[in-house]
C-alpha cells in the first residue's frame, strides 16, 4: 500500500509517500480500506516537533527521540472495512466505518487495522470526506463542553473557525447557548453561520481583553492559561484549555480544566447523526490526495487553516 512516511521530524518536506507492507488486523481489529483522512494541527506538531510548553522532552521520549516510531502518521479515518480479524463480531467486510485510532496513529495510509470496539458505522447520507473532517474536532468539541453548555449558558471560542472551534460554536449552539467565537476578520460569517452569535475579530481585539461575561470559555488556540482564563469568567464559569502548557495542565483545578480529550466512539455517532439530520456540518478547508500531502502539512503549518484538511488515499 502507498501510505505518508516520517522518519525524522523537520518540516513538511520530510514526509514522504512510499510503498509499505500492507498492515494486518489482529485480535478484535479490522482491516479498513481508507477513503479519507484529516491532517489535524497534532499531527504538525508531531511531525514539526512542536510541542506545547513543558511536554517537548516527555513527548520525544513517548513518540519517538529522533523520529516518530510510528512513521505513519494519522489517527482520523473514514472508509471501507476490508477484512475482520480474529475475534471480530457485528461487523462485515464492505461496511462503511469511521474513527479514531489514537496513539497508534496509521491512518495516513490506503489501508489501516483498527479496533473494531473503537469505531462507528458511517451514515450512507454523510460522505467520507465529511466524516474525516468531524471526528477529531467533533470528539475533542463534545468531551470538553457536552456537561458545560445548556440553554442561556454564556460560552466563548477562542479560535472559533478552526477545527476544534468550528465544532464547538456549533455543539454550543445547538445546546441553545449564546455563543461568542473569536476568529480573524475574513472567517466572522463562517463562524455566525455555523451559529456564533457575536464575532471578535482578534486582530484588533485581544481575547485576554475582553470583560469577564462569560459561564464557559474553551480555548483552542493556547493564547490564554490557567491565569489569564479565569479573567473572562463569571464567578461559576468554567475554562476549558484545549491547548494547554504542561504546568497548566497538571496544575488545572477549580474553574480550570486541561487535559486529553477521549476519543469515544458515542462521541462520533452524536456528530454523524447530527450531520446526516442536517443539524450541524464539517468544515473543509482543502481536500488533497495523498500525493499532495505535504502541501497539506504546509497549510496547517500556516496557522490560518480553517475547519479541516482533509486527505483523499
Amino acid at each position: 500500500m502507498k501510505a505518508a512516511v516520517v522518519t525524522r521530524y523537520g518540516p513538511p518536506e520530510v514526509v514522504q509517500v512510499r510503498d509499505v507492507a500492507d498492515p494486518v488486523a489482529g485480535r478484535g481489529q479490522v482491516l479498513v480500506r481508507v477513503r479519507a483522512t484529516a491532517l489535524n494541527s497534532g499531527d504538525a506538531r508531531i511531525r514539526g516537533r512542536r510541542f506545547p510548553p513543558g511536554f517537548a522532552v516527555p513527548a520525544r521520549l513517548a513518540l519517538g527521540l529522533r523520529g516518530p516510531r510510528r512513521a505513519v502518521l494519522g489517527v482520523v479515518y473514514s472508509g471501507v472495512v476490508e477484512a475482520l480479524g480474529p475475534g471480530v463480531t457485528g461487523v462485515s467486510v464492505g461496511d462503511e466505518v469511521c474513527g479514531m485510532t489514537g496513539a497508534r496513529m496509521g491512518a495516513h495510509a490506503e489501508l489501516a487495522a483498527v479496533r473494531a470496539d473503537r469505531m462507528t458505522a458511517k451514515p450512507a447520507d454523510v460522505t467520507h470526506e465529511q466524516a474525516a473532517a468531524i471526528l477529531f474536532g467533533g470528539s475533542t468539541a463534545r468531551h470538553f463542553l457536552r456537561d458545560l453548555v445548556g440553554p442561556g449558558t454564556r460560552v466563548l471560542v477562542n479560535g472559533a473557525s478552526g477545527a476544534v472551534g468550528s465544532a464547538a460554536v456549533q455543539l454550543a449552539h445547538l445546546a441553545g447557548a449564546r455563543v461568542t467565537g473569536t476568529c480573524s476578520a475574513r472567517n466572522a460569517d463562517l463562524v455566525r453561520s455555523l451559529g456564533a452569535d457575536e464575532v471578535v475579530d482578534h486582530a484588533t481585539q485581544p481575547v485576554t481583553g475582553l470583560p469577564g461575561t462569560y459561564d464557559v470559555v474553551l480555548d483552542t488556540v493556547g493564547n490564554l492559561d490557567r491565569r489569564s482564563g479565569p479573567r473572562l469568567l463569571t464567578p461559576e464559569g468554567v475554562v476549558v484549555l484545549a491547548v494547554a502548557s504542561l504546568a497548566d495542565t497538571v496544575l488545572a483545578r477549580g474553574n480550570v480544566r486541561a487535559g486529553v480529550s477521549s476519543e469515544a466512539p458515542e462521541h462520533f455517532a452524536w456528530w454523524l447523526e447530527r450531520m446526516a439530520a442536517g443539524e450541524a456540518r464539517a468544515i473543509v478547508d482543502h481536500t488533497v490526495p495523498l500525493s499532495e500531502i505535504v502541501e497539506a502539512h504546509r497549510i496547517v503549518d500556516t496557522g490560518r487553516k480553517v475547519g479541516n484538511v482533509v486527505v483523499v488515499p
